[in-house]
């Protein structure tokens, strides 16, 4: 109780009354419990930075915890960067709100200004919305010492984050996060200026990068265009466009006249931004047909056949296709990936001769169907761990020793083609899979036609996703621990679903059965859960804990020879595997799980 009295001692202080007044709402009302969860912890870094639900209390986004991790933000820099004074930060943000706490990303991002702008940091603070990829753009333009981007990117309305990049454009991994929030940690007590939301006006140091690095976008954006000529004579394709109610409506349309396509057809109810995701009941297109309702029935309507929507900070892209009059067809992340890596791989053959220094990269939960490929055509393939933010320092790597990284994605509908961006982006996935559609069109091609030409030259990779919320840490705590301790101490399961279990990698403490050392090739990470099996049968499954969401999510892929035919005995195998993995691992009904419900 001394330890939360103190706590609450530090959250009253807050200059923002509707924060303020929530905790003290809290404290009358005598919920102990949900004070202690609010204040005696700290956001950590996830996946995609810090993360959680908007309101009062430590462990939220609001004011004070966001002008505490631009303090601490700060003194990190100012360690690392002599020249921090001159380089300065890139600051950015989306659309997102919510009242009843008097948070916004853009008022966040203003204050994250101020933080810098009062220690005589030079800030770029974007004077609107942009896509998450113009931030570690404009880094990488700009010479900054770091970014930081506002955005919760898909998460429910109620959430927001702060999501950094560090001078290489890519966001920042290990030890870079532990050292951030140690200096977090040690700049608790807000500045003087840190609560000055309107010095962004005032100082000189401020500057605006929107219309140069919009137009420095766009501009190199072109060199991702293979077929302008057939894009001005493909006029008979319609595409329609849905923003889900964030940034990507005007920066998709500015790309699709840089490829020469006519501009696709808004939504008209997403095409603005709307904090509430009002139409949609969550705004995550990667939910499937479910969510894109709108966008289908408008297509239809105007007899566009290919939709392509964009999540709320644009950084993910979903595609769906019509077929059989009404008929659609949503694809995965992991199919979409195997569209746009053959595309990428085909334009790169016209013009090059060689793969000896070509790269593709996906994450370990993702498919191998690029892995399968890059064996048969000959460039190189790596995987990453989970998070676009291993894949944006990977490509770092590369490129600094000759390499060229022309595709690269995770199943979660993120994309990369090309490296301009070191992280995954929307608006440049959504004009190539355009261009795509319409010079398949030309070929009288569908995209999904396409896609099964692929799966019958490198045989088909048959995939499931999905997940599991639990809101309970120690629920998800106690899962993970009796899977390495299945069949006594620190011995993990040896069967699934009536298959024998031939590798097992556990990337959260390292192990790996199948190399010699039994240590995993990939990085270690402490603080997420995340397990690996392969079946006897060649079925690989993950679980795994979301590093943005309160879910546990599993992925499972049947990879087959070419030639296979079969397809329909191996997609009920797999769903058959599937469900023995939830089930007998996971133990939904006595952990209380809640199912996917979209």
């Amino acid at each position: 109780w001394s330890r939360l009295s103190h706590k609450l001692g530090e959250a009253i202080k807050v200059s923002n009354p509707q924060t303020r007044a929530q905790i003290e709402s809290l404290v009358k009302a005598g919920h102990v419990e949900e004070l202690r969860r609010r204040l005696c912890s700290r956001m950590s870094f996830g996946t995609a930075g810090l993360r959680a639900a908007m309101g009062a209390g430590f462990a939220r986004i609001n004011d004070l915890t966001i002008i505490q991790s631009t303090q601490g933000m700060y003194k990190y820099l100012a360690k690392f960067f002599p020249d921090l004074g001159s380089r300065g930060l890139v600051v950015g943000y989306d659309t997102r709100a919510q009242e009843t706490c008097g948070c916004s990303s853009e008022r966040l991002a203003r204050l994250t200004a101020a933080v810098m702008l009062c220690k005589d940091v030079p800030v770029y603070l974007f004077s609107t919305y942009v896509p998450t990829p113009f931030v570690p753009y404009a880094v990488k333009k700009l010479g900054a010492a770091a970014g930081i981007m506002v955005t919760a990117s898909h998460n429910p309305k109620e959430d927001n984050g702060y999501k950094v990049y560090w001078n290489n454009g890519a966001q920042i991994s290990s030890p870079h996060d532990k050292e951030i929030l140690r200096c977090i940690e040690e700049s608790v007590e807000p500045w003087p200026d840190s609560w000055n939301e309107k010095l962004p006006d005032s100082s000189a140091l401020r500057s605006d990068p929107l219309q140069e690095i919009c137009h420095l976008y766009m501009e190199e954006l072109s060199s991702l265009c293979f077929h302008r000529y057939t894009n001005r004579a493909s006029t008979s394709l319609k595409f329609v466009h849905s923003s889900f109610h964030g940034v990507g409506h005007r920066y998709v349309q500015q790309a699709f006249k840089v490829f020469g396509f006519p501009q696709p057809i808004p939504v008209p109810e997403q095409k603005d931004p709307d904090p509430n995701f009002s139409t949609v009941s969550c705004p995550n297109p990667e939910e499937g047909e479910s969510v894109l309702e709108l966008s289908l029935r408008l297509a239809e309507k105007e007899g566009a056949r290919v939709v392509v929507a964009t999540d709320p900070d644009a950084d993910r892209l979903a595609v769906a296709e019509q077929y059989d009059k009404c008929k659609w067809k949503v694809f995965t992340g992991n199919e979409l990936a195997a569209l746009l890596g053959w595309w990428m791989l085909y334009n790169w053959k016209e013009t090059h001769p060689e793969f000896k220094k070509v790269y593709m990269l996906a994450t370990t939960v993702s498919s191998k169907i690029l892995q399968t490929i890059a064996r048969t055509e000959g460039f190189h393939f790596e995987e990453t761990l989970p998070g676009f933010k291993w894949i944006g320092n990977k490509i770092c790597d590369l490129t600094k020793t000759g390499h060229e990284v022309i595709f690269s994605f995770e199943e979660s509908i993120g994309f990369l083609c090309g490296s301009m961006v070191p992280d995954k982006d929307g608006v440049s996935a959504a004009v190539v899979v355009a261009e795509m559609a319409a010079y398949l069109e030309n070929k009288n091609l569908t995209l999904n036609q396409q896609l099964k030409n692929i799966y019958e030259n490198y045989g088909y990779h048959i995939s499931k996703t999905s997940y599991v919320i639990c809101n309970d840490p120690p629920t998800v705590k106690r899962i993970f621990s009796r899977l390495r301790n299945f069949g006594g101490e620190n011995l993990y399961p040896i069967l699934c679903g009536g298959y024998n279990i031939v590798q097992v990698r556990d990337a959260t403490t390292g192990y790996d059965n199948n190399q010699p050392d039994q240590k995993s090739v990939l990085p270690v990470t402490k603080s997420s859960q995340m397990v690996t099996f392969t079946l006897q049968n060649g079925i690989v499954a993950t679980l795994r804990t979301s590093g943005t969401e309160p879910k546990i999510k599993y992925y499972t892929e049947f990879c087959a020879p070419p030639g296979e035919s079969d397809i329909s005995s191996l997609e009920e195998e797999l769903k058959r595997v599937t469900a023995a993995l939830v089930e007998e691992f996971l133990e939904p009904d006595k952990n209380n799980l809640i199912p996917r419900s979209v």
